[in-house]
């Protein structure tokens, strides 16, 4: 049985490589000097039918067991020769989120995935996802003409590219307050114009803009409120508010009615003993 399965893979090398199914495999190199292949499954992206996703059916190719050394840059060079590569995407794991993701600036990299990824590479036309799968190796990721840096030269390399330049990080910055300034400002707009109309239901809707600008409050300005309000909710007590409280209460008061009702009696006695008859 083992001599025919050797028999077997002799004839048929191609058959020999392990892959999941519905995937292809394709071997790459990390050098020349390499000896052992290792392997990228490959696939065209798909999505159940009534699915949304953020990556265009037909010209994306998903890619598993990408190694830590093969860069977008790598990846989009190996599969260059299938067609034009539009973008390439490495994550940790499958994207499933059905709506775009916002666009990170270029400043602010995230932190690097240890260990192997998963690749999403877009192509310009249809036919580039099918020349990827049946593309045949191996592929060398790193050559003379585009060398891949690995240990102190990356780095170093890593080091350099964490440092942002200063005049292009203030021209995003400023783009970026441009922009946000400019939705503020359309928000507001459109909350003006909204103010005091009623939906389709005849509902009002009750917005924070007053009559009057109120002046922003000064840090000292602030303090005073806070201590205030500290010194009212000291003043205030809680009448009634447990049953015992309310017990109380309701004897002191019958206690006063009944003082209340002594004292008058003993007024009217008095009153009555001082009346004398005095005709003249």
């Amino acid at each position: 049985m083992v001599a025919r399965r050797r028999k077997r893979a002799a004839r048929h090398p191609e058959n020999s490589i392990p892959s999941p199914p519905g995937y292809a495999a394709i071997p790459i190199k990390f050098s020349e000097k390499q000896q052992a292949s290792h392997y990228l499954y490959v696939r065209a992206h798909g999505v159940r039918q009534g699915t949304k996703s953020i990556w265009p059916q037909k010209r994306t190719l998903f890619v598993l067991n990408v190694p830590p050394y093969c860069t977008e840059e790598s990846l989009s060079r190996l599969l260059s020769s299938c067609g034009l590569v539009q973008s390439v995407v490495l994550q940790e794991k499958p994207d499933l989120a059905e709506s775009p993701k916002e666009s990170r600036s270029k400043f602010f990299h995230p932190k690097p995935v240890p260990g192997f990824q998963v690749a999403y590479v877009v192509f310009q036309k249809p036919s580039g996802v099918s020349a990827a799968l049946a593309l045949k190796g191996p592929l060398l990721v790193s050559t003379e003409s585009h060398p891949v840096k690995t240990g102190i030269h990356k780095w170093i390399s890593d080091y350099a590219d964490s440092m942002p330049d200063p005049e292009a990080l203030r021209v995003e910055v400023d783009t970026f307050m441009e922009a946000y300034d400019q939705k503020i400002a359309e928000e507001e707009a459109k909350a003006k114009e909204e103010e005091g109309v009623p939906d389709e239901e005849g509902w009002v809707k009750v917005t924070r803009r007053g009559r009057r600008p109120v002046l922003p409050r000064t840090e000292a300005a602030s303090l005073r409120v806070l201590e205030r309000e500290r010194r009212k909710r000291a003043r205030k007590e809680l009448l009634n508010f447990y049953a015992w409280q309310h017990r109380e209460s309701k004897m002191e008061h019958l206690a006063q009615l009944r003082k209340k009702f002594e004292e008058d009696k003993q007024r009217i006695e008095l009153l009555r003993a001082q009346r004398k008859f005095r005709p003249y």
